[in-house]
């Protein structure tokens, strides 16, 4: 993609809307609508990086209730030309095909790269990569197991749901409240991921959530390693104008 004149790419992670209560979040997600409808003006394409919802479990013909002022203004700006790219996290990661077909927003299940004015952008959620997180890791493949999730859309959509929300919430192998915290720059395995990916490919800039931390960081020359943030607590996105990628707060 080239980038049209005065048009600029945007970044957002980590909204985590409906905790800890869909009434306490219900401000987060005005705001995050509100930034939605500013950024339309000049978009080229928006890119979301994942956990959107704190939790997100698609039944064949029931999806969570809610949300339905950030959906209604998704389907908006999709529908006038925007492209919207998607890409599951830890608490969205049961998403199949709602967004697709209802929104006609792609929906990625793994880091994907793209182009943009001759910049590489290796993009995706970042749970799961990189050394270290076993438990998690562990407890993916459990929650992704086709087997387990048949198991689970048995429930009652009332139960099921509501049995999410309190996991999503309570457990912090799965609410990633232990991620919000700066390792150091030797320490942090997003970075070191990234480090080991660019021994055999380069890439001008890693883009990530998951860590729920607002990251600048350079690799090496020509290449670097960007977090998001979140919308809880920093309210970060970022925006690449066609030369730089910048992270900016919204207030």
């Amino acid at each position: 993609m080239n980038l049209p004149d005065n048009k600029k790419i945007y970044f957002a992670s980590d909204q985590h809307l409906g905790a800890p209560t869909p009434e306490a979040s219900f401000p987060r997600e005005q705001k995050f609508v509100n930034w939605l409808n500013e950024i339309k003006e000049d978009a080229a394409a928006i890119f979301l990086l994942g956990d959107l919802f704190d939790f997100w479990f698609e039944y064949k013909t029931v999806v969570p209730k809610g949300f339905v002022r950030v959906l209604g203004k998704l389907a908006e700006i999709k529908d006038s030309g925007i492209p919207i790219y998607f890409f599951v996290g830890n608490h969205d990661l049961w998403m199949k095909d709602y967004f697709e077909k209802e929104l006609n927003i792609p929906v990625y299940h793994k880091p994907e790269v793209f182009t943009f004015n001759d910049t590489s952008f290796f993009i995706g959620h970042g749970d799961g990569l990189g050394p270290g997180d076993k438990g998690y890791k562990r407890m993916k493949k459990v929650f992704t197991f086709p087997l387990f999730q048949w198991m689970f859309r048995w429930l009652h959509p009332d139960i099921g749901v509501k049995l999410g929300q309190y996991m999503s919430v309570k457990n912090k192998l799965i609410s990633g409240d232990e991620d919000a915290k700066f390792l150091g720059e030797e320490n942090e395995w997003l970075a070191q991921y990234c480090k080991r990916k660019l021994e055999t490919q380069h890439y001008d800039y890693f883009v990530f959530g998951h860590r729920h931390l607002p990251i600048n960081m350079d690799l090496q020359e020509n290449s670097k390693y960007i977090n998001l943030g979140d919308w809880i607590s920093y309210f970060t996105y970022g925006v690449f104008d066609g030369k730089d990628l910048q992270l900016k707060t919204y207030k």
